[in-house]
This record gives structure tokens, C-alpha cells and sequence, in this order.
């Protein structure tokens, strides 16, 4: 019943990083760069902050739990930074290929080196017990991710080059995928990163930290590495392309409107790793869906990222074939997800 419960909380998590993009469609008139930096604010620092602080215990402060993890704090702030170009390629795959084949194709190699590589540290054996169960699991969740990335090459050769504008404004399919790829290994470092920080966890607990939230004050830690590399490329590009004024160069209502939704957009992009977090505790320690949580999570914004992308149109014209292969794809997500409790 616990697994089942964790699930849920991820999965409820999931939905909301696979809609942190539609209020981005919102913000009016602001670059790139702008956006991306302004929803980063939110999304990296403020709500994780407001999330790590639910681990502090009575009479403990933030920064105690921080450092009573042995220096795990800095270790999981470089990997943070490292994950921070993941996740500012992320943000590019969106803009060239869209929501769902951009996350498709990101989330799907994040999902394989998230997963393995730790377990790979740790010393597991990946080709017999548990160690092959994850490594199964893991090996269909990217052919469901494949067959998905499949999809999107079909709907590429079956579309105009007008309907793939008028679905994803910038659309490029070659760029789109390299950045996609390169966003996807990147943000691996994300869940390497939550693995070197267990000591902080461990240390929350001890210090009387609830178990449901002690695991938040790792995730602060890494989003704010990720916020200093996603920070010092925006504010470069701002000035790039003189697009700093976009800040304060509108009117009072177009920046409110454009902080609002990416507000929203953060808290909603926070809200997978929040969810994670939560989820994990209810998690058999050492189990394999503990060891495949990560994997979980990815599937599951890829499955519900693909969804956004139908209802926003963005495989309007696509064809009857391409849409079944896209659901083919989701089908063996799915699957992965409940294998590694029937094996």
C-alpha cells in the first residue's frame, strides 16, 4: 500500500512539471533568456527554499541541517551546476522541438544515465537479482521513449514545414535533437547529486526532521547550483542581445502578468521533485522501485509531457499512424512503471 501511495505522490508531482510549460505560452513580450531566468527565480530558489525549510526541525535552523551533512551541502551544489546545463538545454529542446518531443527525448536519456549511474557507483550488479530487474525495467522505459522519439521523426516528415511552425514556432529538428540529448545527459547529474547528498538527509532525520520532508533541503541545494549556471548564461544572452530591458521596460501590467504565470511555472516545475521526495519516503530503503524512483519520474513527465502536447496541438497534422505510435510509446512507459513490482 505504501509503494502504491508513493506512486501517487510522484505521479501528482509529474503532472505538474509536464504543465510548468503552458504558462510559459503566457508571458508576453520578454526573450528567451528573460523568461527562462525570471521562472528560474521561482522554480530554483524561492519554492525550494520554502520546501527545505518544512525539514527544519523545532529549535534547528536551515543552515544546521545544511552542514550537518559532513560537506554533501557543496557536493550536491556542484552537481547542481553541472545539472543546471541540463536543465538550460532542457529549456532549449522545448523552444526547437516542442513539449513533447523535446521532453521526450531529454527525460528519456536523463531517465537511463539518472538511473544506472548511480547504481553503477554503489557497486550494483546490474545483470543478475535486483541489479537486473532495475536494469530491465530501465531498458523499456527508453524503447517507450524511443518508439515516442519515433513519433516525433514521423510527424517531421508528414507535416509541412507551416504546420511545424505553427505548432512550435521555433522548430528545428537537427538542433532541437543535439540540444535535447545533451540536456538529457546533463540533468542525470540531478539525481547523482541526491545521492551524494543522503548524508544531509540522514542528518535532518537525526536532528528530528519528519522522514516525509527530510529529504528536501538535498533538492535546495541542488537547484541552487542549477540556478547559478542557468543564471550567468541568461544574463549573458540578456545583455547579448539587449534584452535586459525586458525587466523593467514594460508596463506595470505585462510584468505582472509575465512574473504571475512564471510563478506558476515554477512552482509547478518544482513540484516534480517535491513530489519525489515525499513519494520516496514511502519507498521500501534499498528496494528496487527506491532504486527506480528516479527512472519513474522521468517515464511519467514523458507520459504526461506527450499529453500537453496533444492538447496544445502540437501533433495536429501529424496522421492516424503517427499518433498510434505515439501511444504505443506511452503504452510501454506505462509498463515499465509496474514491472519491477511483477518481476
Amino acid at each position: 500500500m505504501n509503494t502504491i501511495i508513493g506512486l501517487l505522490i510522484i505521479a501528482i508531482g509529474s503532472i505538474g512539471q509536464s504543465s510548468s510549460y503552458v504558462p510559459i505560452k503566457k508571458v508576453k513580450t520578454w526573450a528567451w533568456e528573460s523568461f527562462w531566468l525570471v521562472q528560474g527565480i521561482f522554480a530554483w530558489l524561492v519554492f525550494p527554499y520554502l520546501g527545505a525549510l518544512l525539514a527544519v526541525p523545532e529549535g534547528h535552523s536551515l543552515m544546521e541541517v545544511l552542514s550537518s551533512g559532513e560537506g554533501a551541502a557543496l557536493t550536491a551544489l556542484f552537481y547542481g551546476a553541472l545539472w543546471g546545463v541540463g536543465g538550460l538545454t532542457f529549456g532549449l529542446s522545448m523552444r526547437y522541438l516542442g513539449v513533447a518531443l523535446g521532453q521526450s527525448i531529454a527525460l528519456g536519456t536523463c531517465s537511463a544515465f539518472g538511473t544506472l549511474i548511480p547504481a553503477l557507483i554503489k557497486g550494483k550488479d546490474l545483470f543478475t537479482g535486483d541489479g537486473l530487474v532495475l536494469l530491465i525495467g530501465v531498458s523499456i522505459a527508453i524503447a517507450g521513449i524511443a518508439v515516442i522519439g519515433f513519433a516525433g521523426s514521423l510527424r517531421s516528415k508528414n507535416m509541412t514545414q507551416e504546420q511545424k511552425l505553427a505548432a512550435v514556432k521555433d522548430f528545428a529538428l537537427g538542433k532541437g535533437l543535439i540540444v535535447a540529448l545533451t540536456a538529457g545527459v546533463m540533468s542525470a547529474c540531478f539525481s547523482l547529486g541526491l545521492e551524494a547528498a543522503e548524508p544531509i538527509k540522514v542528518a535532518a532525520i537525526a536532528l528530528g526532521s519528519q522522514a516525509l520532508f527530510a529529504g528536501l533541503p538535498a533538492i535546495l541545494m541542488i537547484t541552487a547550483g542549477g540556478f547559478i549556471t542557468n543564471a550567468v548564461y541568461c544574463l549573458f544572452q540578456n545583455f547579448k542581445n539587449n534584452t535586459m530591458k525586458d525587466y523593467f521596460g514594460v508596463s506595470t501590467g505585462v510584468f505582472i502578468n509575465n512574473v504571475l504565470f512564471c510563478a506558476l511555472a515554477g512552482i509547478l516545475w518544482y513540484s516534480q521533485f517535491f513530489g519525489l521526495a515525499l513519494g520516496k519516503s514511502y519507498l521500501t530503503e534499498g528496494s528496487v522501485m527506491m532504486a527506480f524512483s528516479w527512472s519513474i519520474l522521468m517515464s511519467l513527465n514523458v507520459t504526461f509531457s506527450n499529453v500537453w502536447g496533444i492538447l496544445l496541438s502540437e501533433w495536429k497534422g501529424a496522421g492516424s499512424k503517427t499518433i498510434g505510435v505515439l501511444v504505443l510509446g506511452m503504452l510501454i512507459l506505462i509498463f515499465s512503471l509496474v514491472l519491477p513490482n511483477l518481476l
